[in-house]
């Protein structure tokens, strides 16, 4: 059967569910109904219901949904039930931030390798993980099976370095450079722009200042 198309807005979502699904099982909640997923998450009970109706419903009418199952569930979705492997490509303040970052471990997302361009870093360890030179990135990727490149690097160099990445098996890439990454098709790519969602809270905080000071 061919696989359904499944929204952005959708696959946006799903993280949410499963941050707050994590939440409800510390809290040893064993099971939820979509109005009461709905009041801690802020999206319709409606949504909720559409959302995973979409990869298959896992509820049961009267009863909601067993939080500890959907949990699970949504992590094969996200492809969180197997482990991924990363290098950090940058080892600035920024990408030791992101290697000392023990959630991405439980989320099976394993930290291989960091490099820079800085001398003065070579050999610094940052949570067990050596800060390598780029001269000895090729080698490192032929050695180890690596899933995800992270670039915490500036825009400059970041196409150049996002193309040897993919000449040497990567086939996604977190990049944190301020620009848009053009890559092949095969290659996924999430751009992420601190200072835009920055901008979109200094957005809301000047609208809300509007509002009440009128």
């Amino acid at each position: 059967m061919e696989e359904r198309e499944i929204s952005q807005a959708v696959i946006r979502r799903l993280p949410r569910y499963y941050r707050y699904l994590g939440e409800l099982i510390e809290e040893n909640v064993e099971r939820i109904s979509s109005n009461e997923l709905s009041g801690r998450m802020q999206v319709t009970a409606s949504q909720i219901r559409q959302d995973l109706n979409n990869f298959g419903g896992f509820g049961q009418q009267g009863y909601g949904y067993n939080v500890r199952y959907l949990y699970t569930e949504i992590a094969k979705i996200l492809g969180l039930d197997v482990n991924h492997n990363m290098v950090i490509i940058g080892a600035g303040n920024l990408g030791q931030a992101l290697a000392n970052y023990g959630s991405f471990e439980r989320r099976g997302f394993i930290v291989k390798g960091m490099f820079d361009v800085n001398p003065k870093l070579a050999g610094t360890v940052v949570r067990g993980i050596e800060i390598r030179m780029m001269d000895e990135l090729q080698s490192f990727m032929e050695k180890n099976d690596i899933d995800i490149a992270v670039l915490t690097i500036p825009k400059t160099t970041a196409f150049d370095v996002a193309s040897l990445l993919v000449e040497n098996g990567v086939r996604a890439i977190w990049n944190f450079a301020h620009t848009d990454l053009k890559l092949p098709e095969n290659v996924l790519v999430e751009n992420v722009h601190l200072s835009e969602s920055l901008m979109r809270l200094s957005y809301n905080l000047s609208r809300y200042n509007k509002e009440h000071n009128e």
